[in-house]
């Protein structure tokens, strides 16, 4: 795990430097709210609003080799830019502009990894919202193990930010999902 903490910590500054608006998901988040498992990549999202992109995607190429071929026009296409270090870690950047996506970066926090790194990770709540959505099996895992760590939850944060995200995404399924999981716990 030291790897993937020292990549998102050198992603950090890099971001920090810049000024740009960001929080780390998925993985590294996980470490720190839920059961901690293996990971070999780095998530994170980035604020790039909608016509900007552009500008982000290629500072951030110019500093991290790209992952796929035609890794930009992907980027743009798909909102999701795909990275790596020299040394092969992957990154995922999401590339946000909606409001929750800014809402789940402003309420993020520093947590410490290293006795000398801290990562601006999402909070618990939105990271739940971010793996129901996702709704993959490794994700409903996921966000069992951070509701039996977390015992102090904004539940009405989760359902009021994850309701209207299902409603786009046509899946009803996912609310009830998470209500059972709430409640078998």
């Amino acid at each position: 795990m030291i790897p993937i903490v020292e990549t998102a910590f050198r992603i950090q500054t890099f971001l920090e430097a810049r000024n740009w608006r960001f929080c780390f998901i998925g993985g590294v988040a996980l470490q720190i709210w839920g059961e901690p498992r293996l990971t070999n990549d780095v998530d994170l999202t980035l604020l790039t609003g909608f016509g900007d992109e552009e500008i982000y995607v290629q500072t951030l190429i110019e500093e991290f080799a790209p992952r796929i071929e035609n890794a930009r026009e992907f980027a743009l296409k798909n909102r999701v830019l795909l990275l790596k270090t020299e040394d092969g870690i992957g990154i995922d950047i999401s590339l946000a502009a909606l409001p929750f996506e800014e809402e789940v970066i402003e309420r993020a926090s520093f947590q410490n990894y290293l006795p000398d790194i801290s990562l601006k990770i999402c909070s618990p709540e939105d990271l739940i919202v971010l793996k129901a959505f996702a709704d993959r099996t490794r994700d409903w895992a996921d966000i069992e193990t951070i509701v039996i760590k977390q015992k102090k939850l904004e539940w009405n944060y989760i359902y009021a930010q994850l309701t209207p995200l299902i409603e786009l995404k046509e899946a009803p399924e996912i609310l009830r999902k998470l209500e059972k999981l709430k409640n078998n716990l």
